[in-house]
């Protein structure tokens, strides 16, 4: 009961910071309402399995993930504020006040990847995952990750709009969430 009670509070609030973007299907904030969505499933589902064998394989591949997901996030955050000079007056309510950039950020972690943030969520959903293996779980995994590509090609998008050339000549430099590789 308590995990039902806790999805659905999580969800009004996903729905309060999205409410927005979910009138506009081709934002990059709608998939993402989704990918919370499944993230969130998967926490309320796996929550009970935390501390469960904690020496096994899967736990220590989980936790790793879990703490690259919470670096990446912390300094992703820090520099998108720092370097982005985010524009309150910029009118597209889809976008949150942070992701109303003025200027392309290519430092920190943005130096490497497109997407550090959403990379930190896949590194976030696979270690909640990893947490107890399951059908629901595993369905809950494929879901976010297929949610969080769908939102950085959107916000790819939008981002060729915003930045054109200068976004363009940085996609040919940066991958989208692995370094070196994807």
């Amino acid at each position: 009961m308590l995990e039902l009670v806790v999805f659905l509070l999580g969800s009004l609030g996903f729905v309060l910071l999205s409410s927005h973007a979910l009138t506009k299907p081709h934002s990059h904030g709608f998939p993402r309402f989704f990918a919370f969505e499944a993230i969130l499933g998967l926490v309320v589902l796996n929550t009970a399995f935390w501390f469960v064998e904690p020496l096994s394989l899967a736990q220590i591949a989980s936790w790793a993930l879990l703490l690259n997901s919470a670096f990446l996030a912390v300094h992703a955050f820090w520099v998108l504020r720092q370097c982005g000079k985010p524009d309150k007056s910029i009118q597209d309510t889809s976008r949150l006040t942070l992701e109303k950039t003025t200027h392309l950020v290519t430092g920190g972690p943005y130096r490497f990847i497109r997407h550090p943030m959403y990379a930190s969520l896949m590194c976030f959903t696979w270690g909640v995952f990893l947490k107890q293996i399951s059908l629901l779980s595993g369905l809950l995994v494929i879901l976010a990750s297929l949610a969080l590509y769908t939102t950085a090609i959107f916000e790819e998008r939008e981002n060729l709009r915003n930045f054109g050339n200068q976004y363009v000549e940085y996609m040919h430099r940066t991958r989208r969430f692995i370094p070196f590789l994807f």
